[in-house]
């Protein structure tokens, strides 16, 4: 299994031969926010899927799945593809619940639960209950999507590598999100081999780069200390974005 975190919450997972997409964000500015570090998204495979964790912006971006070929197929949460497929017209949608899989090739997709908002918005009537997904072939790698603490993380386990939400795009957290104390308990809970921590580093506020830059550049590292004591069975690969992970 090969990783590559592009930034964010966007992960291309290779593994038996298939690629595997997580919460693509393939442009350089969405809405308020622009792409601070590591480069724009260049895939060396076209993904045979895609995973959306959830409907928020900067998770289910459709001006990025716009530009992916229009037979790739989409994994959604449950009631999000009647939205998407207004927007986007007709694709190949697979729609999951939390406990139910499918299969692209040779690899198997399962919808793991996530404490998160599932709206689109705050007061959005468009709502799909948030997930995570495991990725299963040889390996196994756990999306965690953006999530908060919940009991039901330690039945997602054991997986070879967990890719792990540790903050955000700002310099606040509300509800439904990990810190990177909070993502080292995660660790203890899930019990991977190896973790790479996402959804910190990459986007930030126009305008906004003097302000606690701090929770900018730290959390990753945070995380990795973190886990040393709350998990330390757990291997944690700090990259940057637009590097890759290999596990054998």
């Amino acid at each position: 299994m090969e990783v590559t975190w592009w930034g964010h919450a966007t992960v291309a997972i290779r593994e038996r031969g298939v690629t595997i997409l997580t919460d693509p964000v393939l442009r350089n500015r969405l809405a308020h926010l622009h792409r601070r570090r590591g480069p724009r998204p260049v895939l060396a495979h076209p993904p045979d899927a895609v995973v959306v964790s959830h409907l928020h912006s900067d998770h289910c971006d459709l001006p990025s799945l716009r530009m992916l070929p229009r037979a790739t197929r989409l994994i959604v949460p449950r009631g999000a593809a009647a939205f998407l497929r207004a927007r986007l017209g007709e694709r190949d949608f697979t729609e999951l619940r939390a406990g139910e899989e499918t299969s692209v090739g040779a690899v198997t997709v399962r919808a793991v639960p996530a404490a998160h908002d599932g709206g689109r918005t705050p007061k959005s009537r468009i709502r799909a209950v948030a997930l995570g997904y495991v990725v299963g072939g040889e390996r196994s790698a756990w999306f965690g999507g953006d999530t908060g603490l919940f009991d039901e993380m330690k039945e997602i386990g054991p997986v070879d590598l967990a890719l792990v939400p540790v903050w955000g795009w700002g310099w606040t957290l509300g509800p439904g999100h990990l810190d990177p104390a909070g993502a080292a308990e995660a660790m203890r809970l899930v019990g991977p081999a190896k973790a790479v921590p996402i959804h910190w580093g990459t986007l930030w506020p126009v305008g906004c780069r003097r302000v606690r830059p701090d929770r900018f550049v730290r959390p990753g590292d945070e995380f990795a200390a973190h886990t040393r004591t709350a998990s330390p069975a757990t291997d944690v690969r700090v990259l940057a974005p637009g590097e890759s992970l290999t596990l054998w």
